[in-house]
């Protein structure tokens, strides 16, 4: 075999290489990132309507409060998505806000719960990962927090 056949095998297994093993490679490894970053998206605002429920006095206030303080949190991945919550009810995905109820552990107290979700395999952020990762994400990547109410002295 000649050198210039030799140099032109070694160009086809590089090519090759980068096509199958480090593309790939690439491709899930930004997935994975997406995906960290959709998680601590759905924390914050979780956490941002758990607050924002703690500020107003009427339960459809706080619900409608505490849908807002999460849907401006988490705009970025509703936009993506192509999802417009209802705030109006706060009760159906991607944003679902409880009526206040009593606490778990302190039925004295009420609690209201804030449940924020996105669906990974309807909308993967590269094409065709949905099913990559459809094995490990069986459900939608979800956050939840919760609120206790202060309602006052009766």
């Amino acid at each position: 075999m000649t050198a210039r056949r030799a140099r032109g095998a070694a160009t086809i297994e590089f090519a090759f290489m980068l096509i199958f093993g480090l593309l790939p490679l690439l491709m899930l490894t930004y997935t994975g990132v997406m995906i960290m970053a959709v998680q601590q998206t759905l924390s914050l605002a979780a956490a941002e309507g758990a607050r924002a429920s703690l500020r107003y006095a009427a339960p459809n206030e706080r619900r409608a409060a505490a849908c807002e303080a999460a849907r401006r949190s988490m705009q970025w991945l509703l936009s993506y998505a192509g999802q417009s919550p209802n705030c109006a009810a706060a009760s159906a995905a991607p944003i679902v806000v409880s009526a206040p109820t009593p606490c778990s552990g302190l039925p004295s107290a009420q609690c209201m719960q804030i449940s924020v979700s996105y669906d990974y395999q309807a909308k993967p952020f590269l094409p065709g990962t949905g099913r990559v990762y459809g094995w490990v994400m069986t459900q939608p990547i979800r956050s939840t927090a919760v609120a206790q109410l202060d309602l006052g002295t009766p």
